[in-house]
C-alpha cells in the first residue's frame, strides 16, 4: 500500500492534527520499519501529506501527553495498544508475507518434500503460478526445475563434462535434453526420454515466442508425465532415494 493509498484508507482529512501523526507513523513503521521518531519527523510527515506546517512546541506537548505514544530514546514511539489497534483496521499496510502459498495441484507436497530448498521454492512456484491461471509463468518454472534436476543428474552420475562447452558452461537445455535422451549412463525411462522434449518445449514457447500464449489445458495434458519426470530426476541426482 502506498501512502497516498493509506491516506485515503484512513479518511485522511477527517483526522485532528495529533491521530494524522499517529497514523502516518503507524505507516511509516510498517512500510520502513520506523520504530521512533522526531518532531521534526513529524511535521515533515504532516507537510508531505499536504497539511499546514504545525506549531513545534504544541505538537511536542501533545506527542507528550497522547495516550497513543510514549517517549522513546531519540524521540516518540506509538504504543502497542494503538500499534495492534491499526494493524486491525488496516492489515494490508504490513509488507505481504513472501510465503508461496499452494494446493499442490501439479507436485504435491509428497513429491518434493524434504528435498532441497530451492527445489522446494520451485515446486511450490510451479504449483501457485497455475493454480492462479499465470500458465506462461508455470511452463516456464516447469523447464526450470528440470533443467535444474538434469544437471544434478548428471554431476551426481560424472558425467556433467559432456553436458558442458568449452569454456565448462552448461549447454542450452535443448542441448542438454538431446543428450539426455540417448545418454546410456543417465539412463532415462521411456516416458522421461519423451517427457523431457515435451516440457522443454512448454517452456521454451512461454519464454520466447512473442504471439504464443500458454492454455491450461496445454499443462493439465502433461502433470502426470512431468511428476514422474521430476520423480525419477530427483532419484538419478540422488535427492532422493
Amino acid at each position: 500500500m502506498t501512502l497516498d493509498q493509506f491516506i485515503t484508507a484512513c479518511d485522511f482529512n477527517s483526522l485532528v492534527e495529533m491521530d494524522k501523526v499517529c497514523h502516518l507513523a503507524f505507516f511509516y513503521l510498517k512500510t520502513k520499519n520506523v520504530q521512533e521518531f522526531s518532531v521534526a519527523e513529524a511535521s515533515k510527515w504532516l507537510v508531505d501529506s499536504g497539511g499546514a506546517t504545525p506549531n513545534r512546541s504544541r505538537l511536542e506537548g501533545k506527542l507528550r501527553s497522547s495516550r497513543d505514544t510514549a517517549k522513546a530514546q531519540y524521540g516518540f514511539r506509538l504504543k502497542g495498544e494503538f500499534i495492534k489497534e491499526l494493524e486491525g483496521k488496516y492489515p494490508e499496510v504490513s509488507p505481504r508475507s513472501q510465503e508461496v502459498i499452494d494446493d499442490g495441484t501439479i507436485l504435491p507436497e509428497i513429491d518434493y518434500k524434504n528435498t532441497r530448498g530451492y527445489i522446494v521454492s520451485l515446486a511450490k512456484q510451479i504449483n501457485a503460478s497455475y493454480e492462479h491461471n499465470i500458465y506462461d509463468g508455470c511452463a516456464v518454472l516447469m523447464r526450470r526445475l528440470e533443467e535444474v534436476l538434469l544437471i544434478h543428474s548428471y554431476e551426481k552420475h560424472g558425467i556433467a563434462a559432456v553436458v558442458k562447452d568449452g569454456n565448462g558452461n552448461y549447454l542450452p537445455l535443448e542441448g542438454i535434453v538431446k543428450d539426455a535422451v540417448g545418454n546410456t549412463a543417465l539412463s532415462l525411462s521411456r516416458n522421461s526420454k519423451a517427457t523431457v522434449e515435451d516440457i522443454r518445449k512448454l517452456g521454451n514457447f512461454s519464454a520466447h515466442k512473442i504471439t504464443y500464449t500458454c492454455k491450461r489445458e496445454y499443462i493439465s495434458e502433461k502433470i502426470p508425465e512431468f511428476r514422474a519426470l521430476i520423480g525419477e530426476l530427483l532419484h538419478k541426482a540422488g535427492i532422493r532415494t
